[in-house]
């Protein structure tokens, strides 16, 4: 049960992470989450775990709670700054991939620590592009989806106490949308098709019950706010 231990706290540091951030630096504090979560996430994504029993990609967490956010923006200050941060995640995750991918192309020195530190970080970002392309249209598709469904269940249930519905309506669609995306642009080819299958409902199934958990600290973050406990930084 190690994993499982471990993948509880990594989803409570995540969530807790993501409120301070915001009651510390108000919506500036959730853009800077935005680059933080989508390179972790791109990174721990060939990270290849057991969890519950199954076999599944870490990332998942990280990755999920970049909707969280977006829902916390369309909640509190509207689709337009939901809209700016995944932007942001967009242009962060296509800026780090074109900048690794010129540092793995370096000649590594001769120094033998140096060597190994160096092959190692060369092994996850020469696997990095297809990857990057993979997230890169999914994240894009899925937090546009989730930011008009969003909004559209909005419309429909407009009162606080129904923020869980436009929550999770928006979210599980969007994260079906980029699981399916995803899975199969980034290991199409690379995995056998059982494995694949078995990595598209495990991760699935993750991000389902991360997207279930974050409902309350939608709930959290509008209280805030709605009580004026909300630190707006100006950058």
């Amino acid at each position: 049960m190690r994993n499982e231990f471990l993948w509880a706290v990594m989803l409570l540091i995540n969530f807790l992470a993501i409120i301070f951030a915001y009651s510390r630096f108000g919506k500036i504090g959730l853009y800077i989450w935005i680059p933080i979560s989508t390179i972790l996430a791109n990174i721990q994504v060939v990270m290849l775990v057991d969890l519950f029993g199954f076999g599944t990609t870490l990332g998942n967490i990280l990755y999920a709670g970049g909707f969280l956010v977006t829902d916390i923006l369309a909640e509190n200050y509207g689709k337009e700054y939901a809209k700016k941060a995944v932007k942001i995640g967009f242009f962060s995750l296509l800026a780090m991939t074109l900048i690794m991918q010129v540092a793995v192309a370096f000649i590594p020195s001769n120094v033998e620590e140096g060597l190994i530190t160096f092959n190692g970080v060369k092994r996850i970002f020469d696997f990095m592009p297809r990857i990057a392309v993979a997230s890169l249209v999914s994240y894009w598709i899925s937090q546009s989806h989730d930011i008009w469904a969003y909004e559209m269940w909005k419309k429909k249930f407009s009162e606080r106490k129904h923020i869980w519905i436009r929550n999770n309506m928006s979210t599980l669609i969007s994260q079906l949308i980029d699981n399916t995306i995803f899975t199969l642009i980034a290991f199409w080819g690379i995995y056998p098709k059982e494995v694949l299958l078995e990595i598209f409902i495990t991760t699935y199934c993750m991000k389902f019950i991360v997207a279930v958990f974050d409902t309350p600290f939608v709930y959290i973050a509008n209280h805030l706010k709605l009580n004026g406990k909300i630190k707006e930084t100006e950058l």
